[in-house]
């Protein structure tokens, strides 16, 4: 290994001053070598390091991050489980719809495990939402507050709309955990997709439990 001395340093740089050093591959600085660049403010470029076999990968999601990916798909489907089970007390048709919506995260969950898609969930157009714009992030028809657990389906309604967070919530991370890796982009961009497809589903069936026929979007 080559260590450059100060006094290298020194010589070259009476000959020529410089502002930018550039340490050759495989070479070291000496502490008085490296005193010497620092007390005149001349940064210090390594030498382009070759790939290594870990940077050749950083496009694709590992193993360890397709399987968190797969248990929070699986965690979300649990969740839809929970709460249809809660609203069988209740409204057994919304109870059934929300156990459907489950279901289609377990095919997505399953779909990504061997690099497949899902099916797309059945659009129902309404005002605000049509086969455009089904699979794309939307607002929510009207905010939900405290006024709406007064309603005689207040829980109802409130459990929907944790199901429509949680999820967003779910996307959130799964954009976060693929950014920069561009092999897995059109998967990724599926899944997004699919879960603002469950998303807006929930938005529609809340407008549906608060005003009936009525779309609240556009109220």
């Amino acid at each position: 290994m080559k260590f450059i001395t100060e006094e290298e340093l020194r010589d070259q740089y009476r000959k020529e001053p410089f502002t930018a050093y550039r340490l050759e591959e495989g070479a070291r600085l000496t502490p008085g070598a490296r005193q010497f660049l620092s007390d005149r403010g001349i940064a210090m470029v390594d030498s382009m390091p070759a790939p290594s076999k870990g940077a050749a990968k950083s496009s694709r999601m590992s193993a360890i991050e397709k399987k968190k990916l797969g248990c929070m798909l699986k965690s979300a489907e649990a969740m839809f489980l929970l709460a249809g089970e809660e609203l069988l007390r209740g409204d057994q048709n919304l109870a059934q719809e929300v156990i459907e919506l489950g279901k289609q995260l377990s095919r997505i969950k399953s779909s990504f495990a061997i690099s497949g898609t899902a099916d797309n969930l059945s659009c129902r157009e309404c005002e605000g939402i049509n086969e455009k714009n089904f699979s794309e992030e939307l607002d929510d028809c009207f905010e939900i507050t405290d006024a709406h657990i007064q309603l005689k389906k207040g829980r109802d309604i409130v459990l929907l709309h944790r199901l429509r967070c949680s999820l967003r919530e779910l996307e959130a991370c799964i954009l976060e955990m693929s950014e920069g890796r561009t092999e897995e982009n059109g998967a990724i961009k599926d899944i997004v997709g699919k879960l603002n497809q469950i998303v807006n589903t929930l938005s529609q069936m809340i407008c549906s439990v608060v005003g009936g026929k009525i779309c609240q979007r556009k109220c």
